[in-house]
C-alpha cells in the first residue's frame, strides 16, 4: 500500500530552476547527515540517523516521520475545519452540517458514556432470539448491510476477466487477528497478542453483564471458532496470487455444494440479484459450511456477540474504548490513547471522507497543482517508455504491448471530478452510533447498486486529504490525492532534484505497479489476460524471484526478516520508481548540470530526497506487526534496497566494494 504532485518542467520546456532561489531553502537537512556513516554502508542512516536517534515518538502514536505518519500533522488541518463547522449553524443537509454534526456527536462523550452499551442492546437481543442456522445466517446477512461484518464479507468491484462490469465477490472472513498465522504461531510475541485479544473479548462480555468466569469462558469459545475458521484462510502471501483468488461460480452450483450456507437465500437477503459470484477464497466458505453443522448453535451465538461487541467497541462508552485500546496497543506499541479530537478527525475522514475532502480542497489545495503534477506524470511516463525500449531481456513484441498499457493508464490527481453523494445519509449532532449506522447503510446501498452494472472509472478509493497514492489494476489507473502533494514529496519552490527524488519516485513507483508480479497479469484494459510471450514472462518471473530472495535477507528486528514474497509487488515498484524518476530527472536542466547546492551535486540531492521521503521511526511492536501484515518493506529498506541495485547511486556517492550495502554488478537486481 498506500496516494503525487508538482513539477518544474516538461520534457520539452525544461525547468527554469534558479540555484540562488533554491539556496534560500535547501530542502536537505545537512546538519542531520551523519558523516560517521558511509553512504554505502547504510544510506538511510546516513541521511536520517541523527534525526532518528533524537526524535521522540509521541505517547499516543506508534511512529513519527513521513508517508503514513504525515497524516498526523495532516489531521491538524482537518481538525481546523471540523472545529469550525461543528460550531457553526449550517444548512440542514449540507456537507458542512453532516461533517460538523458527525464530528460533534463523536466529541460528545458525556452522552456516549451515559448510553453505555445501550446502542448495541437491540443487536444482542436479536442474537439471543436466533433459534436455528437459517435465522443465524439471516442475522449475519442483515448486519452486513450496517457494516457489522462477521461470517460473510461481500464486495462489489470489477470482474477480473471483464473489467467493464462490476460483479459480486465473496471473501474470507470470520477472524479478527491481523492474519491467519497469528492463530497458530507460538513465539512469545504472538502468544502475547493472542492473550491480549482473548482478554479484550472477555472484558467486552463483562462490560455487558457477564461475570469474570463467564467472560473468560465466552472469550475462549469465540476465539476457538475464529481459530477453526482461520485454518481455511489463505495467508497474506497466498492472497497475492491473482488467478488463485478468482473463482467465478454459478449460484446454483454453490447452492448444491454448500447447502448449509444456502447461497440463493443468502444473496436474496443481501439484496444481491445475480446468478454468479466470485468466491475469492473457496476454502473458507467450504469450512464455514461444515462448521455451521458441527458447531453448537449456543456457541455460534457467543461468537456473534463477541464479533458485534468487538466491531462496535470504539463507538461505545469509555470502558469499551479502553478495552479496545488495551488490545490495539499490543499490536502497535502505542503507549496511550489518542485524544478524542484526533480520534474523531480520523473517523470523519473514514466515514465521510469525500465530504470532508471537499472542505479540505477548498481551504488548502492549490488548483494549479493538478496541472503541474500532470506534467510531471507525463514526464515520468516518457522516461518509463524509454526504459522499456532499452530492456535487454524483453522481446520487441512484448515491449509494444507494455508501452500500450503504459500509455493507457488513467491519471487521477488531487481530488475526484465527481464527488460521492451523501444525500441519503442522516446525521444528528447527538447520536454518534446511529450516525455510523446511517453512513454504513448508505455505503452498502451505493455499493450494491453497482452490481452487474458498468464500472464507474471516475470513482476514487481514497480520500483527498490522505497522504498516500495507489495503482488500481482492474482500472489501470494511478491516483495521487491532494494530501501527498506537499513537502517532503513536493514543494513548488524546490529544485528538480528534490521533487524528482520525492514525488517523482512515488509516481514512478505507482506506474511500476502496472508491471509488478500482480499488475503484469492485467492487460491495458484491466483484464486478467496474458499479453506476454512465454519466454519473456519466464525471464520476468526469474527476475522477480531474485528480488524476493534479496529482500528476504534483510533483517528488521532481531530474527525478524522482510517477507520477500509478501512485499514483492511494492519492492518491484520501489526499484522501478527510483530508476524511472532518475531518468526523468536527467532530462531536466538541473539533471544535466553539475552545480552543487550545500556541497551536494544534483544527483546526490536526488538520492538524498529519496531517503528523506521515507524518514520514518516506529515502535518495535508496530514494526513487528507491519512486517507480518504489510506488503511494503519498512522505511529503511525502501531506501537501501533499491539504491543497492542502482548504478547511478554508486557513482553519485562513490560506493566501493567492502561497504555493507555494496552489490557487485552480477548481484544487482534490475527488472524495469
Amino acid at each position: 500500500m498506500n496516494k503525487s504532485v508538482y513539477l518544474w518542467f516538461t520534457l520539452i520546456i525544461l525547468s527554469a530552476w534558479n540555484p540562488l532561489n533554491a539556496q534560500q531553502r535547501t530542502y536537505v537537512d545537512v546538519a542531520g547527515i551523519d558523516q560517521s556513516i558511509k553512504p554505502g554502508d547504510n544510506f538511510f542512516r546516513y541521511v536520517n540517523g541523527r534525526w532518528s536517534d533524537t526524535v521522540k515518538i509521541a505517547n499516543d502514536q506508534s511512529g513519527v516521520g513521513s508517508y503514513s505518519f504525515m497524516n498526523i500533522p495532516q489531521k491538524q488541518l482537518l481538525q481546523n475545519i471540523l472545529d469550525s463547522v461543528s460550531r457553526t449553524k449550517n444548512k440542514s443537509g449540507s456537507i458542512e452540517q453532516k461533517v460538523g454534526d458527525f464530528y460533534a456527536s463523536g466529541m460528545d462523550m458525556s452522552t456516549i458514556n451515559k448510553r453505555g452499551y445501550q446502542p448495541v442492546k437491540p443487536i444482542l437481543a436479536r442474537i439471543d432470539a436466533i433459534n436455528d442456522i437459517p435465522s443465524l445466517l439471516k442475522f449475519v446477512e442483515s448486519e452486513v448491510k450496517s457494516g457489522n461484518i462477521s461470517l460473510i464479507r461481500l464486495g462489489i468491484s470489477p470482474d477480473k476477466k471483464n473489467s467493464i462490469v462490476n460483479i459480486a465477490h465473496l471473501y474470507q472472513a470470520g477472524t479478527n487477528l491481523p492474519e491467519r498465522d497469528y492463530y497458530f504461531k507460538t513465539d512469545s510475541a504472538t502468544i502475547q497478542i493472542q492473550q491480549a485479544y482473548k482478554a479484550f473479548i472477555s472484558t467486552l462480555f463483562q462490560l455487558t453483564g457477564s461475570n469474570p468466569a463467564t467472560g473468560i469462558k465466552n472469550a475462549n469459545i469465540a476465539y476457538n471458532i475464529e481459530k477453526q475458521l482461520a485454518e481455511s484462510h489463505k495467508t497474506n502471501i497466498q492472497l497475492r496470487d491473482v488467478k488463485a483468488n478468482y473463482n467465478k461460480l454459478a449460484v446454483s452450483t454453490l447452492n448444491q455444494s454448500q447447502a448449509k450456507i444456502g447461497w440463493a437465500t443468502l444473496l436474496v437477503n443481501l439484496g444481491a440479484k445475480t446468478d454468479s459470484v466470485d468466491i475469492a477464497q473457496p476454502a473458507y466458505y467450504e469450512k464455514l459450511n461444515i462448521m455451521l453443522k458441527a458447531v453448537p448453535l449456543s456457541e455460534w451465538k457467543i461468537y456473534l456477540k463477541a464479533a458485534t461487541l468487538g466491531n462496535y467497541a470504539e463507538t461505545l462508552s469509555k470502558p469499551f474504548v479502553d478495552a479496545a485500546f488495551g488490545f490495539a496497543k499490543v499490536l502497535s506499541g502505542q503507549a496511550q490513547q489518542k485524544s478524542r479530537r484526533q480520534v474523531m478527525t480520523e473517523n470523519v475522514d473514514n466515514y465521510l471522507g469525500q465530504a470532508l475532502g471537499q472542505l479540505y480542497v477548498k481551504r488548502y489545495f492549490n488548483e494549479d497543482s493538478k496541472k503541474r503534477v500532470l506534467i510531471l506524470v507525463n514526464n515520468l511516463q516518457k522516461s518509463f517508455e524509454n526504459r522499456i525500449n532499452h530492456l535487454e531481456w524483453m522481446s520487441d513484441s512484448t515491449k509494444l504491448k507494455a508501452k500500450d498499457k503504459l500509455y493507457a493508464i488513467t491519471k487521477k490527481i488531487g481530488y475526484p471530478d465527481k464527488w460521492k453523494n451523501y444525500d441519503n445519509v442522516q446525521i444528528s449532532s447527538s447520536q454518534y452510533f446511529e450516525n455510523i449506522l446511517s453512513v454504513n447503510q448508505n455505503d452498502y446501498l451505493v455499493e450494491l447498486a453497482k452490481l452487474n452494472n458498468p464500472v464507474d472509472r471516475t470513482e476514487w478509493h481514497t480520500t483527498p486529504a490522505t497522504v498516500t497514492a495507489y495503482y488500481n489494476p482492474p482500472l489501470n489507473e494511478i491516483v495521487f490525492p491532494a494530501g501527498i502533494l506537499q513537502y517532503p514529496y513536493f514543494d513548488f519552490a524546490a529544485d528538480d532534484a528534490i521533487n524528482y527524488g520525492g514525488i517523482g519516485m512515488v509516481i514512478g513507483h505507482e506506474m511500476t505497479h502496472a508491471f509488478d508480479d500482480q499488475g503484469a497479469q492485467y492487460d491495458k484494459d484491466g483484464n486478467v489476460k496474458n499479453w506476454w510471450t512465454k519466454e519473456d514472462y519466464q525471464k520476468f518471473r526469474e527476475k522477480t524471484q531474485q528480488l524476493s530472495s534479496l529482500y528476504s535477507t534483510f533483517t528488521v528486528l532481531d530474527t525478524v526478516h522482510i517477507k520477500g514474497a509478501l512485499a514483492l509487488g511494492e519492492n518491484t515498484a520501489d526499484n522501478g520508481g527510483v530508476a524511472i524518476a532518475y531518468d526523468a530527472f536527467k532530462m531536466t536542466q538541473q539533471g544535466k548540470d553539475s552545480v552543487k547546492i550545500d556541497g551536494f551535486t544534483p544527483d546526490q540531492r536526488f538520492f538524498l530526497s529519496i531517503a528523506r521521503i521515507w524518514r520514518v521511526k516506529t515502535r518495535d511492536a508496530f514494526l513487528r506487526t507491519y512486517v507480518n501484515t504489510n506488503p511494503h518493506s519498512p522505511a529503511m529498506w525502501r531506501v537501501n534496497g533499491p539504491l543497492m541495485n542502482f548504478e547511478p547511486f554508486y557513482k553519485a556517492f562513490n560506493i566501493q566494494p567492502g561497504e555493507k550495502n555494496y552489490k557487485s554488478e552480477d548481484q544487482r537486481v534490475r527488472i524495469w
